[in-house]
């Protein structure tokens, strides 16, 4: 991946453009922005269980945070990055203090009351927040080597390491001690706290570093958009960033990074394709529906629910598993019928020693 701008790869129909060019790397980027986002979030449904529907509030967070540090603090971009991860921080610390309080459906009732009221913040502070304009990347405090079209492949780059950043954050999550007690209260809480254990201590450390590290890639999307909207905040995006989770499967690291390149991809070629000539040219019972990008989306993420119930990463690893117990099956029958051949050959031996 790190090698990809300095290739000439062209794929019709999936990148816009050959991998050296601005245009396939602007995309290619999105698509690891919503893979590293959807890592964040499988940290919280994956390993502790969490359903949340608010994770896209601190992503907001790291983007606005950013952007209001740039704009109205005027500080340089590293500090401005650190000012937009410490608000992450703050926030998910308030509101999932708050939100532990409760499990389940009702956790994820607060959290989604949380990002609606950070959706409201928002759209009605123009003055600061731009507004439902958004806010504009103000470009004084960042370095020239990220900013404009020729400097996509530096984006790139920076997006790819942000990527690596996260996998590397969920990896350690996942194979700690503190992954391990969020795995055993999201299977058996009652017996956790039997055992004497905190679980709601160890999901709430866990539901903080998945939002630091929402803030984290909301912050190289604001650098890679040069700007955010409301939507960043909004429960849409958490539920968009549910079914990358969903498509990709529940608890697969690498699942969440394919789901996230998936749909990103589908989601910007579709949106071609619906303004296509092909499609204009159907009849109108075909051409309405096939015109809408989110109808196909939808449809897919149906036919994916409906056949590949553990996502694409779920059913590739049960197949995996089916295969290795057929051959170890198979490797048992074999050895048990190489058995029976050895005492067949070693009789007529030791009948002979008998004698």
């Amino acid at each position: 991946m790190a090698c990809l701008p300095l290739l000439n790869i062209s794929i019709p129909g999936v990148l816009p453009t050959p991998t050296y060019q601005p245009g396939a790397l602007a995309l290619l980027s999105l698509a690891m922005i919503f893979a590293a986002l959807a890592l964040t979030y499988n940290m919280l449904l994956g390993t502790s269980g969490m359903l949340s529907f608010g994770h896209a509030l601190y992503f907001g967070a790291g983007a606005y945070g950013l952007g209001i540090a740039l704009e109205n603090l005027g500080v340089p971009l590293f500090p401005g990055v650190f000012i937009a991860l410490v608000g992450g921080l703050i926030i998910a610390l308030v509101t999932g203090v708050v939100a532990m309080r409760v499990s389940g459906i009702p956790f994820a009732m607060v959290t989604l009351a949380f990002a609606q009221a950070g959706s409201v913040l928002v759209r009605r502070n123009s003055a600061v927040t731009g507004g439902e304009e958004g806010l504009s990347l103000n470009t004084e405090g960042v370095p020239d080597w990220l900013v404009g079209v020729a400097d996509t492949r530096n984006l790139y780059w920076a997006t790819l390491l942000v990527l690596v950043i996260v996998y590397l954050v969920a990896l350690w999550v996942d194979r700690s001690r503190l992954g391990h007690l969020a795995r055993a209260t999201r299977e058996n809480e009652l017996r956790v706290r039997v055992l004497g254990l905190e679980p709601n201590r160890a999901r709430l450390i866990v539901f903080v570093i998945a939002a630091v590290c929402a803030s984290l890639v909301g912050v190289a999307y604001m650098l890679l958009q040069s700007g955010t909207v409301p939507r960043a905040v909004s429960a849409d995006l958490t539920i968009t960033v549910l079914v990358i989770v969903v498509l990709g499967g529940v608890g697969f690291r690498w699942g969440a990074i394919v789901g996230g390149v998936i749909y990103t991809l589908l989601d910007q070629r579709l949106t071609v394709l619906a303004n296509s000539d092909v499609i204009e040219s159907l009849p109108s019972v075909l051409r309405i529906p096939l015109s809408e990008p989110l109808f196909i989306l939808g449809t897919l993420f149906i036919l994916v629910v409906m056949f590949l119930p553990g996502g694409i990463a779920g059913t590739v690893d049960s197949r995996l598993r089916r295969w290795r117990a057929g051959r170890a099956g198979a490797d048992q029958v074999d050895g048990s019928a190489v058995e029976r051949l050895e005492d067949a050959d070693a009789e007529p031996a030791r009948e002979e020693a008998r004698s």
